[in-house]
């Protein structure tokens, strides 16, 4: 890992405007046992609401951690912009951080400035296939905790982002592909990995959300079994400078279907049991 080029509290590699516009969509993270929206995760879209791609395509390798700032600068600031009242989760590339302490300070100045708490900072690891140095990792989640921050690792259970990592990484979340999500109030096998998973969850002290839930289905099984945590179009699509509209109903309704379940399931039980 290359030294930070942090002089008298700038970086040549930080800092300047990037060649093109950007800004931020958020998605709700919601957790069915409150009802409520616990968490916005911070989306990078096109000025005109293009795709992420039409955005990151045209971040170059000398670009990379000037657009990681960026990124971070622009969700905080749109975030207090918006009155959000949750946590917000923001996407960094590992790979952008040369000297954990050193690369956050921008992050701090910003949160500072629009009173954002440090507290309700996430910071979602993404592109774990690029990291070669998974030390250099470690180092970045323990100095983001000793800070204040909550990690979380994205896309877990596909590609790169898989169960390897948790032996040396110690996040506070883990996102449940989409993958292993879709199709899971259904197939036996996919409900066999995810119970695996809560049970690893559990042991290793860390809270689970699914993400890409698409259908009501989904989002009971995955709440009867223990991951309230969810996130996906089923609930709300990403909302460019927004947090787009109440979905308080819909959670109302999943959580007095939930109770509902676990009661008829409770009944069920104590009658097999009185039986015996």
């Amino acid at each position: 890992m290359s030294q930070c080029a942090r002089v008298n509290g700038s970086c040549k590699r930080c800092e300047g405007d990037l060649p093109f516009e950007f800004t931020m969509a958020f998605q709700p993270i919601v957790d069915l046992s409150l009802a409520q929206i616990v968490t916005y995760e911070a989306l990078v879209r096109g000025s005109r609401g293009e795709s992420a791609w039409s955005v990151i395509s045209q971040v170059t390798d000398d670009l990379l951690y000037r657009f990681d700032q960026a990124c971070r600068v622009k969700a905080i600031e749109m975030a207090s912009a918006l009155d959000m009242q949750t946590d917000l989760s923001i996407n960094f590339l590992p790979n952008a951080v040369y000297e954990p302490k050193a690369c956050i300070q921008a992050t701090l100045e910003v949160s500072k400035r629009v009173g954002w708490p440090t507290h309700r900072l996430i910071f979602e690891i993404t592109e774990t296939e690029r990291v070669r140095d998974r030390q250099h990792l470690c180092n970045i989640i323990d100095a983001y905790r000793s800070m204040g921050f909550k990690t979380a690792l994205d896309d877990f259970g596909n590609g790169y982002a898989n169960l390897d990592l948790l032996t040396d990484l110690t996040p506070d979340k883990l996102k449940i592909d989409r993958e292993l999500v879709m199709n899971c109030d259904s197939d036996f096998r996919r409900q066999a990995l995810l119970n695996a998973i809560i049970l690893l969850a559990q042991e290793l002290d860390m809270t689970l959300i699914a993400e890409g839930v698409e259908t009501r289905a989904e989002a009971l099984w995955l709440g009867r079994a223990g991951i309230v945590r969810q996130q996906g179009f089923y609930f709300a699509k990403p909302a460019i400078n927004s947090l787009g509209t109440d979905i308080t109903p819909l959670l109302m309704g999943l959580k007095r279907e939930l109770t509902e379940l676990k009661s008829d399931v409770e009944t069920s039980t104590g009658a097999v049991n009185e039986r015996d």
